[in-house]
């Protein structure tokens, strides 16, 4: 029954054909399981395995590289090739497949468990009344119709509407779904306003909830999925997970690449027609295998095989490092995502918020020697903790706070007039409450004002263990009185009172709203001498001034505490004992904002990051906490930066929009508007960071292209998101923007020399077909160069120093390519002159060298017809291993050179010099001695098809490798004279096609 709340309780209970004095029988229960089901959210089907696993693969890279393996296999067989040899190159690209596939399925397989956690939140059992009969049963045998009854501590077992109200009110916490910091009254009456969202709904029980005030019965009118928390599972099952803009970058290159490579290797074989039939290869088919090969390897070459690996590595040095800043991260590339956030959606209650009512404020009256003057004082701390300090109006704090009768009136009655208990939880070292927020408050205030009579009580309460001092000045006031009777609080008293004896003094303690406590009090306590004074008309308008003040500018919730010396030996509290009292003072608590929130708040307007907050809370209330954090510094006029959700639906189309541009406060909201609102900003092409802490937030964080959790949140927004605030402070967001926007400028350094690195082997291998020169380089070779020693510099160029101005510059556009226009152009330079050395360094063996047959250039480029000819040199040298191990041996050492180009992608080595990246020298000394051990070590000489190379050959490698410095410095020189370099587009506007802009 989806309108129930709209509905009188006559209406709900006809619609079930229920009689509230005996509930339902046997049979209609059956026949309403049957209609709408068991009381029980569904199971979501797995993903099988198997079907993890080939998500893996499907990727154009991916299936090319397959493709080269088997070819590869097939080609060695055709060529009689057996045993390990024809094995190898296989081999070797199967197991880095299966590498990153096992990588990408733990992943997805530790993804998806907030559908899991969110059943922690369904209650075990109900009270339920069938057939006339209470009992407690199973909440999964609940059915819509079912009579239910709830107490304090009970967990809401179904969406039900209040049928009888068994005590004076009823006060439920449903923070879990609405984000709100304070426990919602309930009533029978029918809601009546439109497009009602949860929080209206103040005749519905929500399931999951807690109740922590009061009893009642009600009807279930919604089980399973047909609930509020059936409703947020739905929409987290409705959400696909976004991919990340670097995710979308590297299969945009992924696809570029692979018709590049296509082309480049389809256009190696044609050129090469001509040579099919050259006699070296022993006819017309085995010719036109032989260049086959060599397009396999161009595929091989051209394909950073170990692109992912060094991505995946480089974020997971990433997480590590903001682990250490107490963010969490679950899913690797949301770290690259943070550096590129533009909107910030953040929760307010118990994110920029503690979700910890706190006493900030306190009035009461100074003395009327002098006229009424009232006193304030301020309260400092901001959670359950007791810790915190008095200050008087002028700052200064209160040594012992309890020498002032107003103050120690207030602890008492604080410590009295209280239902809730507050205790210290070792395993989450922090302390918790049970029951109501504003009592919880109270309770924390008597702990900061503390104990009359002891000058040094402030620091003997500090020596007790935290369990001690948790309620130590709570339990001493209990101990000294004894509690005789209650007077619970009701709607219509809006107050509370406890009649309490000690020595043969009975004193009645009451705590309630300030209108209607002021209204029963005849007297009022003064500070400075403990007198009792007449509660005058000027003292009267002076209260009622600063309750105003408290409650309005800056939207306290008040509370007003009176006494009242009561008749030794009473033993009951009637209603009309509660008037003649003692005025004590006046409280005013809010949900206090985190300390450090301003600053980051301000810290993202540097950083061009906008924040929206978004809760649950009135609008009024909202406002405030903005301010007080800093959100509307920049504004004057909330008027189109403030909307409730409901005004932001009646909205038209266009200024939905404009107020999108503009929002930075969103009230009102249900879990619904926290998906929609991520959906429209992101149609925006705005990469939204969404927190909370709520199982409300769940979908929304899902939906966010990364969801933030607090640490000590729900599970379920926990499993929902993609990072996990440790310490609960927004402020280490943005020290992970500042992360992640340094690990993005890492990722594209590595990915550019990766690039580089490959456009070297691609025009080493084309330019050796196109001369008509002998195969440069084996695919074995080029593996190992991809894998080995490329993959060990470019993870530790991970590891450079974060830019002193991260924070400074805008959030990059997502749809920035990772290499573009100028860039690009370095980068073919960096790759054309990496592939020349290469053949250089063949050429150079076969034509000057001294261990080599000095042959004239001509001879080299007709090797193939060597058999053919009368030559004054045996044709088994173009077989020698020598010339491919110093082409291998110069990529390597060139590459090594180029990696210490990409400390910075525009700063020279003079300026950053090596050694301020030592991973990164290390991880180039460690590649060379890795190639040594190939070159010098004989079962794997054999391997990689190479051999030992003297001191002279070394020698000539070095001359060749090292112009890549001098190359690479020329070009950065331009790229940081701005007036001396030169434009160069390409015909597009960057390497990587803009698919996502076409999408949108």
């Amino acid at each position: 029954m989806e309108d129930a709340f709209a509905r009188s309780v006559s209406e709900v209970l006809e619609f079930f054909a229920v009689d509230p004095s005996k509930g339902l029988t046997d049979s209609q229960v059956a026949e309403h399981a049957r209609l709408y089901g068991r009381n029980v959210l569904p199971q979501e089907q797995s993903t099988p395995f198997w079907r993890l696993v080939l998500k893996q693969f499907d990727d154009l890279l991916v299936k090319i590289l397959i493709a080269s393996a088997a070819v590869s296999f097939l080609l060695a067989l055709m060529n009689g090739e057996t045993g390990l040899s024809a094995f190898v190159e296989p081999s070797v690209i199967l197991m880095i497949l299966a590498a990153n596939a096992a990588v990408g399925v733990i992943t997805e397989t530790n993804a998806e468990k907030a559908l899991e956690e969110l059943r922690a939140y369904q209650a075990d059992v109900a009270t339920v009344l069938r057939n006339g009969c209470f009992s407690i049963l199973p909440a999964t045998d609940l059915v819509p119709g079912d009579i239910v009854e709830v107490c304090v501590g009970c967990k809401i077992p179904a969406d039900m509407r209040m049928i009888k109200m068994l005590s004076d009110h009823l006060r439920v916490d449903q923070a879990i779904l609405t984000g709100e910091s304070c426990s919602v009254e309930k009533e029978l009456d029918s809601t009546i306003a439109t497009n009602a969202v949860y929080q209206d709904k103040t005749n519905i029980l929500f399931s999951g909830t807690v109740v922590v005030a009061g009893r009642a019965k009600a009807v279930v009118v919604g089980v399973g999925s047909n609930t509020a928390m059936g409703s947020i599972r739905d929409s987290m099952l409705r959400t696909e997970d976004e991919v990340t803009p670097l995710k979308k970058k590297l299969d945009e290159f992924g696809t570029f690449l692979a018709k590049v490579i296509a082309g480049i290797c389809v256009l190696v074989w044609i050129v090469n027609i001509g040579h099919f039939r050259d006699p070296a290869h022993g006819g017309l088919l085995r010719g036109a295998i032989h260049y086959f090969k060599i397009a396999v390897a161009l595929a091989v070459a051209a394909i950073p095989e170990g692109l992912p690996a060094v991505v995946t590595t480089c974020l997971a040095l990433g997480t590590k490092r903001m682990a250490r800043l107490n963010a969490i991260v679950r899913s690797l590339p949301s770290v690259e995502t943070l550096g590129c956030t533009t909107v910030i959606c953040s929760d307010k209650t118990g994110t920029l918020t503690t979700n910890m009512m706190s006493v900030s404020k306190i009035c009461v009256l100074q003395s009327v020697n002098h006229g009424p003057i009232a006193a304030q004082y301020s309260v400092s701390g901001t959670t359950y903790a007791p810790e915190g300090f008095i200050f008087d109006s002028n700052g200064i704090q209160l040594e012992i706070p309890a020498q002032y009768h107003c103050l120690l009136h207030i602890a008492m009655c604080s410590a009295l007039c209280n239902e809730s208990v507050i205790q210290y939880n070792p395993e989450k070292r922090n302390y918790e409450k049970i029951g109501e927020s504003t009592e919880v408050a109270l309770r924390v205030l008597a702990e900061k004002i503390g104990l009359p009579g002891f000058d040094s009580m402030p620091s003997a309460l500090n020596m007790l263990s935290k369990h001690e001092r948790a309620s130590y000045c709570n339990r001493y006031w209990e101990n000294q009185f004894k509690k005789i009777s209650v007077l619970e609080f009701s709607r219509d008293r809006k107050m509370m009172s406890a009649l309490c004896s000690r020595k043969q003094m009975d004193i009645m303690l009451t705590k309630g709203a300030p209108e209607s406590i002021l209204s029963r009090c005849t007297t009022i306590l003064c500070n400075d001498d403990g007198s009792t004074v007449p509660l005058t008309a000027a003292i009267r308008a002076e209260l009622e001034s600063r309750f105003h003040s408290f409650a309005g500018k800056e939207t306290l919730r008040c509370l007003a505490l009176a006494w009242k010396k009561m008749p030794t030996g009473q033993q009951a509290l009637s209603f009309h004992d509660e008037k003649e009292l003692t005025f004590i003072g006046l409280v005013g608590m809010l949900d206090p904002p985190r300390e450090e929130v301003r600053n980051a708040i301000a810290s993202c307007m540097t950083a061009g990051i906008r924040v929206i907050v978004v809760t649950g809370d009135n609008k009024t209330t909202a406002e405030s906490v903005c301010q007080k954090i800093g959100a509307f510094n920049h504004l004057e006029d909330f008027a189109g930066h403030s909307y409730t959700a409901s005004e932001f639906e009646q909205l038209p189309a266009l200024q939905k929009t404009m107020a999108l541009q503009r929002m930075s406060l969103f009230t009102r909201v249900e879990p619904s508007h926290k998906r929609i609102l991520v959906e429209a900003l992101q149609h925006q092409n705005e990469v939204v960071a969404m927190t909370g802490d709520g199982v409300n937030d769940a979908p929304a964080l899902k939906k966010a292209d990364i969801g933030i959790a607090m640490g000590s949140g729900t599970a379920v927004a926990k499993s929902a998101s993609d990072m996990v605030l440790a310490d609960d402070n927004f402020a280490t967001i943005i020290a992970a923007v500042a992360e992640g926007r340094a690990i993005y400028n890492n990722t594209k350094q590595f990915i550019r020399y990766m690039i580089s690195s490959n456009i070297g082997e691609v025009v080493c291998i084309f330019f050796a077909a196109v001369l008509g020169i002998p195969d440069t380089l084996m695919p074995v070779q080029l593996l190992w160069v991809n894998l080995v020693t490329d993959g060990l510099p470019a993870t530790a160029i991970g590891f450079n120093k974060q830019d002193s101005d991260v924070m400074k510059a805008k959030p990059r556009k997502v749809n920035e390519a990772v290499v573009s226009g100028w860039l690009f152009f370095r980068y073919l330079v960096i790759g054309a002159y990496v592939g020349l050395a290469t053949i250089a360094g063949f050429i150079w063996w076969f034509v000057y060298s001294d261990s080599g047959p000095k042959i004239p250039y001509s001879e080299l480029m007709n090797f193939d017809s060597c058999s053919t000819r009368e030559t004054a040199y045996p044709c088994s040298i173009f077989g020698d291993r020598h010339p491919s191990t110093v082409s291998m041996t110069v990529l390597v050492v060139v590459e090594m050179f180029n990696a210490l180009n990409n400390l910075s992608e525009n700063q020279s080595l003079l300026v950053i010099p090596p050694w301020s990246n030592l991973w990164l020298v290390a991880s180039i000394v460690l590649t060379i001695l890795l190639h040594m051990l190939i070159l010098y070590v004989q079962p794997l000489a054999v391997l990689f098809s190479v051999t030992p190379l003297s001191w002279s050959e070394w020698t000539v490698v070095l001359y060749l490798s090292f112009p890549v410095i001098i190359i690479d410095e020329i070009l950065k020189f331009f790229s940081r004279n701005s007036g001396l370099r030169f434009t160069f587009r390409f015909r597009r506007g960057d390497l990587l096609p803009k698919k996502e802009l076409r999408d949108k």
